[in-house]
């Protein structure tokens, strides 16, 4: 199979789709692998990296498009892009469609063979998610610290404290793979920290897991609201899994109770955004101020971190991509379950009940078998 790896255009998006390691995997098993000249360089990888590794450099994206049976990408495709998908070829990276009506319809139009990464779903959990999960919860209290600062637009509290002001507290809002993770880096800062969720088996993990400064509680409206009036930073963690859109857990009137100044920062924004007041930033523009307090809501806020993001990021892609590539995507989703369920659209049809209810869309597979029988 022809795998092509196409730079990614998304604002301040630095991350690769393939590694030159990632390139001589497929290679050894047989494969063509094409990237587009300098694809790699924002995440350290230079061209002469893949050709080494036997991979073909092409001047385009176009050419890389063009030639390939199969792309694989980190960030959905943009609107430029969207004529360059074609009949049958398999795009493999995150999509989100819940986030973009318009990016669903232009999939179904294609016909291309749609398989999202953060669909793909084991027993014990989401595979392709979790890695930049874990970036995203990590990098999500070191932005919310940064714009805490006055020079910002924050409160101008350090979130660590000092001999005699206490730290700041950190309202943690979803316990899953995200919240564990931001909550390890709050904890670390000394911050006074909530952990939120609606799973009593997670929070009890959630209590065993974290330091004695992290505290667990079942999350209703009742907690939230009177968990985020004290807080300085806030943390919208939530992930619905199966594609659908997250809820607005957060109200407007949430955060009038805040004190002005304080930070919220929205790591569910690729689903929809977890508060009312969300709305989708980039790398170049991340905040906003809403009802006094600072949102940053960068859709793609692991890309700010390429190198570490990148290379997690294939380490978990590439051993389905070479499913993929060695069987075709029909067959090797018969074949692996996990890869089944990321199967989001073919032959025009969407899977993903969810986006097709949200999106008022008719057009979807009964179900798995139905999906691979076409």
């Amino acid at each position: 199979m022809r795998i092509g790896c196409p730079k990614e255009i998304k604002n301040r998006e630095y991350r690769v789709g393939v590694t030159p390691a990632a390139a001589a995997s497929y290679i050894g098993r047989g494969h063509e692998v094409f990237v587009e000249r300098g694809a790699g360089r924002e995440s350290g990888f230079e061209d002469a990296e893949y050709i080494a590794s036997g991979a073909s450099v092409l001047d385009s994206a176009g050419a890389v498009w063009e030639k390939c049976d199969m792309i694989v990408k980190v960030k959905e495709p943009l609107p430029e892009e969207f004529p360059l998908m074609r009949p049958r070829q398999i795009i493999f990276t995150y999509f989100h469609f819940a986030a973009s009506r318009a990016l669903t319809e232009a999939c179904l139009k294609s016909r291309a063979v749609c398989i999202a990464y953060e669909l793909v779903e084991e027993p014990w959990g989401l595979p392709l998610l979790q890695p930049m999960s874990e970036v995203a919860g990590r990098m999500s209290v070191l932005m919310g610290a940064t714009y805490l600062g006055r020079n910002f637009g924050g409160g101008g509290i350090l979130p660590t404290g000092v001999t005699g002001v206490a730290p700041a507290r950190i309202l943690i809002v979803g316990g899953g793979t995200v919240g564990a993770n931001a909550a390890r880096i709050a904890a670390g800062l000394s911050a006074m920290v909530v952990v939120t969720d609606i799973d009593h088996k997670r929070l009890e993990y959630l209590s065993d897991i974290l330091p004695l400064n992290c505290v667990s509680v079942y999350s209703d409206e009742h907690a939230i609201k009177r968990e985020i009036k004290d807080a300085d930073i806030v943390i919208g963690a939530v992930l619905i899994r199966g594609g659908a859109a997250a809820p607005k857990l957060i109200k407007r009137e949430h955060l009038r109770s805040m004190r002005p100044g304080s930070v919220f920062v929205d790591v569910a924004i690729d689903q929809g955004g977890v508060s009312e007041t969300s709305r989708a930033t980039n790398h170049d523009n991340p905040v906003y101020a809403e009802e006094g307090v600072v949102h940053y809501c960068v859709a793609n806020m692991p890309g700010a971190y390429s190198r570490t993001s990148t290379m997690a990021l294939s380490n978990a892609t590439v051993q389905y991509g070479l499913r993929i590539a060695n069987r075709g995507a029909i067959e090797a989703c018969r074949e692996n379950e996990a890869l089944a369920r990321g199967l989001a659209i073919r032959d025009g049809r969407l899977t993903v009940k969810p986006v097709a209810k949200a999106f008022g869309l008719e057009s979807v597979y009964a179900d798995t078998n139905a999906v691979l029988d076409g």
